[in-house]
C-alpha cells in the first residue's frame, strides 16, 4: 500500500494526514467521508490537556464537529479544543491511525489519545 497523499489544512506547510479541500460533492461516488479533527481535551475544566487525533465519517465538518463534540462529552470529557479538521486521502499506513480509520468507516466515532501524563481519557 502505498502512503496516504497529505495536505494541511493550517498554511505553515508541513504535511500532515488531512486534506482541507473538502467540497464533499462525491462525484457520484460512494465512499465514505472520513474525517479527522485534531484538537485537546480534559477531563477537569482548567486541567493539563491531552492532544487527541478523532476520525469519523459526516456529511459535512459541521456535522462532523458536532459529532465529535458529543462522543468526547459521552467519554467523559469536560473540556474539549478542537484546532483542525480535515479529509482522510485513504487508509493511513500506520497505527494507530489505520484502526481508527477502519474503525470510522465503520460507523465508529474513533478517538486517537495521544495522553501519557494521565491527565486525559
Amino acid at each position: 500500500m502505498t502512503g496516504t497523499r497529505c495536505a494541511r489544512h493550517a498554511s505553515d506547510g508541513k504535511e500532515d494526514p488531512v486534506n482541507s479541500d473538502n467540497d464533499n460533492d462525491g462525484n457520484g461516488e460512494d465512499e465514505q467521508t472520513v474525517f479527522i479533527i485534531i484538537g485537546r481535551v480534559n477531563q477537569e475544566m482548567g486541567g493539563d490537556m491531552a492532544e487527541i487525533h478523532v476520525l469519523l465519517t459526516a456529511p459535512d465538518e459541521d456535522t462532523a464537529v458536532r459529532l465529535c463534540l458529543d462522543a468526547l462529552s459521552a467519554k467523559g470529557f469536560a473540556e474539549a479544543d478542537l484546532d483542525q479538521i480535515g479529509v482522510m486521502v485513504g487508509m493511513p499506513d500506520e497505527e494507530p491511525h489505520a484502526s481508527a480509520y477502519q474503525g470510522a468507516l465503520e460507523g465508529e466515532v474513533a478517538i486517537v489519545n495521544f495522553d501519557t501524563g494521565g491527565g486525559g481519557r
